[in-house]
């Protein structure tokens, strides 16, 4: 994710340990589980560096290449696939519903855009940031820690690309000391910050909200706004 007072960051190809999966996901669920097992790289990497452009580079082997044009693939077939959500998928919105509902009232926006959004930066949940001594961060939206953030702080391993070269290098993330905290900042940070005022008061258009989103800058990834509202549309679908 990037913000004005933030580093902007591109995913790597591969989660670093701060961003492995707490539990293996199974690959039942027929076709959109296959897809959603593969693109769980790319859903981590954006909890891991909020966001980020998978144009295969020049930089890139010829294997990173091949994986980053998989990996958009998978993403688009999954965002416009049919089918319900997975058991773990439903558990994570049900535990997450409270305070989705909260933030997308004070947002103006229906709830399953919120509990997207939530689930496209942290992989359904599955990859959360963590602090040093491993615990959730509950930063399911991987905001970073710009210099007028007060509370905690997480530094995670992260990868930027400048002049089209890849960088190793390490950012810093809000932590949080539980969900509900984590929602009530995304809110707030967003009411905030007027590069978001176009993701505001936009009802259930998934495509307005998650465009507002990318035209504020909220990701790198030229695709945000397709993979977000598509997300969000299978989300209100599923509970209409």
């Amino acid at each position: 994710m990037r913000h004005a007072e933030f580093t902007t960051s591109i995913p790597s190809l591969s989660p670093t340990s701060s961003t492995a999966p707490t539990a293996p996901l199974s690959n039942g669920g027929g076709k959109f589980g296959v897809l959603f097992n593969d693109v769980q790289g790319e859903v981590s990497s954006f909890i891991q560096n909020g966001g980020g452009d998978f144009t295969p580079s020049a930089t890139l082997s010829a294997e990173g290449r091949i994986l980053a044009a998989r990996t958009q693939e998978a993403t688009a077939a999954l965002m416009s696939g049919d089918g319900d959500t997975k058991p773990d998928q439903k558990a994570f919105l049900e535990s997450i519903a409270p305070w989705a509902k909260e933030a997308a009232n004070k947002l103006g926006v229906a709830p399953e855009l919120v509990s997207a959004h939530a689930a496209l930066e942290s992989g359904w949940g599955q990859r959360p940031l963590r602090n040093a001594d491993g615990s959730s961060t509950y930063n399911l939206f991987g905001i970073k820690a710009g210099a007028s953030w007060k509370g905690g702080v997480a530094e995670s391993a992260t990868t930027e690309y400048v002049g089209g070269a890849a960088l190793k290098t390490s950012a810093k993330f809000r932590a949080y000391p539980d969900q509900a905290s984590a929602f009530r900042d995304y809110a707030q940070m967003l009411t905030d910050n007027p590069r978001f005022r176009g993701a505001l008061g936009t009802g259930s258009d998934a495509h307005a909200f998650a465009t507002g989103l990318a035209k504020g800058g909220y990701a790198t990834d030229p695709s945000y706004a397709t993979k977000l509202s598509r997300l969000a549309s299978k989300l209100q679908n599923i509970s209409g």
